[in-house]
């Protein structure tokens, strides 16, 4: 299931923000800051987070300029758009049949607890009448003919229920309530039948078939159309927002850690290194019970190999430079630290003392390692607030990269920065305004202000920049002392 699209009305700053494209692996919201930005993922957030889903607050939430009473459970906050693959496509109609043809579905919420899912080009419930019609027309002349032949009390039996068969098989308006007459009418037919052991034709039991089974399809549709909604909200992925990447310290006490996991209270900082050793292969029990057994040749072979694992990614990734990361085995302890091999001096420092760009590529990659594989956010979408917002210019854009070729999650995120907007993928570029009027916005033409289109406008003046060839500084005419005119000589000698 992928999202094509969503869109966010009555929430904080957001009174419509329009239908924003969403078809690509990654897309890219650029706006000024306090642009409501932040406000568009936080509100898609809320429609299936990995934390569960929760109320949303008419007086934390609702747009400040309007009247609270305005703001009901039922008040539209996020509609979305899902493409379904070929494979989801078969389940969903082998939940309900005549939705066979749908490609599309939807899933909304408002500030209650309450979803709602649609399929989007669902056949309508329909009937062929005259077919219907004809069918009855040869059946109950058929039961009543063969009534004739039978004892005299089965015989009135069979013909009343055929009369009861004939007008329960008159349509109306109803499709769902007249199927449940027509179900009870044709069962309690054959049953007649059975009892009176009369027999219809080869060809009159089939068209008898056919009437029950139409009818039971139509009965049935009311709970299976419920179980196909249900469907489509239990398939929907979760979205994981993310503003702020929690620390991950250079130095970790492993005997404090298991010890807090088996309570089931690590704190962040302690989660963070738990997928760090994930990440290395690095088992913490593993490395304690080294330590008991005073085995410390097996606990630096296991880092040594924990520490190459993680540079030889961190050096793919992070081409600001070839950085090397080793793990230090201290007691309890155990330090990242990290020195440029390539430096005039390899000095190797601990990861706090590390530049806080660093520090926030090093967390990120580790947690969104961990956590797309095999992690919580594996098969989820994840929601970026301006990352990288530490970052160099150029390790922004190797962040991108990132994006685009490690990850098989859709990324939405925001940003501000030039070096974050995929001049490459400009159909994957949309711009958030703000307007005191209408609120936050959202283009997908790219299209606002000239503060709102800058990051943009720079993008490609920058992406121009490097396409073409790097052209020779003007010469500045140099007069060279020893070539000077002798007549200027002359005059300087006097």
């Amino acid at each position: 299931m992928r999202l094509a699209s969503f869109q966010i009305t009555n929430f904080r700053s957001i009174n419509d923000s329009g239908l924003i494209d969403s078809t690509q692996q990654i897309t890219a919201i650029l706006g000024r800051n306090d642009s409501g930005k932040s406000n568009l993922l936080r509100a898609l957030h809320s429609l299936n987070p990995a934390e569960g889903l929760a109320e949303l607050s008419p007086i934390k939430d609702f747009p400040r300029h309007r009247r609270l009473e305005e703001c009901t459970g039922d008040t539209p906050v996020v509609f979305t758009r899902w493409r379904l693959d070929e494979s989801e496509q078969a389940e969903l109609a082998g939940i309900l049949p005549r939705a066979s043809g749908v490609r599309y579905v939807t899933a909304a919420r408002g500030y209650a607890t309450v979803r709602r899912a649609g399929l989007e080009g669902l056949s309508a419930l329909s009937l062929d009448v005259s077919d219907i019609k004809g069918k009855v027309r040869k059946i109950v002349p058929a039961v009543k003919a063969a009534a004739e032949k039978v004892a005299e009390e089965a015989k009135a039996a069979l013909e009343q229920e055929a009369d009861t068969f004939d007008a329960a098989m008159i349509m109306s308006p109803d499709y769902i309530k007249w199927s449940a007459g027509a179900v009870q009418a044709a069962q309690a037919l054959r049953k007649a039948l059975a009892v009176a052991r009369a027999e219809l034709s080869d060809k009159q039991e089939q068209m008898l078939a056919e009437l029950e089974d139409m009818a039971l399809s139509i009965a049935n549709d009311a709970p299976a159309l419920a179980r196909a909604q249900a469907w489509v909200l239990e398939k929907l992925p979760r979205f994981i927002y993310v503003d702020e990447y929690p620390a991950l310290p250079g130095r970790q006490n492993i005997a404090e850690y298991l010890g807090r996991q088996s309570w089931g209270q690590l704190t962040p900082a302690q989660q963070s290194f738990g997928k760090l050793c994930k990440v290395a292969g690095l088992d913490p029990q593993q490395l304690q019970d080294l330590l008991e057994k005073n085995d410390q040749a097996t606990r630096n072979q296991l880092a040594n190999r924990a520490g190459s694992v993680v540079t030889a990614e961190i050096r793919r990734l992070w081409k600001d430079r070839a950085l090397k990361v080793r793990f230090n085995l201290d007691g309890q302890y155990l330090d990242t630290l990290v020195s440029d091999p390539n430096g005039a001096y390899e000095v190797e420092v601990n990861l706090d003392e590390r530049s806080r760009g660093f520090q926030w590529f090093f967390s990120f990659y580790i947690a969104f390692f961990a956590d797309t594989r095999g992690g919580r956010a594996e098969d989820a979408i994840l929601l970026l607030d301006e990352p990288g917002l530490h970052l160099h210019a150029h390790s922004q854009a190797d962040l991108l990269a990132h994006f685009e070729k490690d990850f098989g999650n859709q990324i939405v995120y925001t940003t501000h920065s030039p070096f974050m907007v995929p001049v490459h993928r400009l159909d994957a570029v949309r711009t958030a305004s703000l307007d005191e009027a209408t609120g936050t916005t959202v283009s997908n033409t790219a299209q606002g202000d000239a503060r709102t289109l800058f990051p943009l406008q720079a993008a490609l003046a920058l992406g121009r920049m490097r396409s073409e060839p790097a052209k020779a500084p003007p010469q500045e005419a140099r007069v060279e002392r020893s070539e000077a005119p002798a007549s200027t000589m002359n005059e300087e000698a006097a």
